[in-house]
């Protein structure tokens, strides 16, 4: 094997470690747009919660200016092939901020942070997590901070997605969480209205996977 089939087969299982490998690079190209249709600007500070192999992160970190991304995420493996991504891409110049850590309550961001980006991670959340997310989530925002994360609305029966749960919930108990710490949702609709594509194989499921607007009350 060559070099370059060397870094293909690294760069595939990377992102084999994040979801199907043959929505890998329509992923990407998705999260970039949508935050920056939502408004998000170079000087903006991002937080990337559940930041991965930096799927997303990696054009995120190259459009915001110098410091201004940070990446956290609880798994380590995953956490080291984003850090050869950064290397690899040549933005170490950028100084992003890759946080590993299992216990929100000892994270804060004394200037707060723009954006909250929360990219296929609260729909593997257990209920206590969750709220650990929102606890975290309402003390990081800055004053017109934003949060924006898909869930999958409905009451059927939580599944699986590797060694993850998926879960499915109403809109209500969303609301009804956020409310109790201090945040408001919204409901901005399906992803596919956004340009997202996936694996759902029925209508119902394609409605079901919604992106929610939440910010302080």
């Amino acid at each position: 094997m060559n070099e370059t089939e060397m870094m293909q087969s690294a760069a595939a299982r990377r992102h084999a470690l994040v979801g199907p490998a043959d929505l890998w690079e329509s992923k990407r190209i998705f999260q970039k747009d949508f935050l920056l249709k939502a408004g998000l600007k170079p000087h903006h500070k991002l937080l990337d919660f559940g930041c991965g192999t930096l799927r997303g992160g990696i054009p995120l970190i190259n459009y915001l200016d110098a410091g201004n991304y940070i990446g956290l995420d609880v798994r380590t493996e995953t956490l080291k092939e984003a850090c050869l991504e950064i290397e690899e891409s040549g933005l170490d110049i950028k100084r992003p901020t890759i946080i590993h850590c299992h216990n929100l309550s000892i994270i804060s961001f004394s200037d707060g942070v723009s954006f909250i980006w929360a990219f296929s991670v609260l729909i593997h959340l257990s209920d206590e997590k969750l709220d650990q997310f929102l606890e975290f989530a309402s003390r990081s925002l800055s004053p017109a901070g934003i949060i924006y994360a898909n869930v999958f609305f409905g009451n059927r029966p939580d599944g699986k997605w590797r060694n993850f749960s998926l879960v499915r919930r109403t809109h209500d108990f969303y609301k009804s969480r956020c409310y109790d710490y201090g945040l408001a949702i919204e409901d901005i609709g399906p992803l596919r209205n956004f340009g997202h594509i996936s694996h759902e194989k029925t209508q119902e499921e394609v409605d079901s996977h919604r992106m929610l607007r939440i910010f302080a009350r």
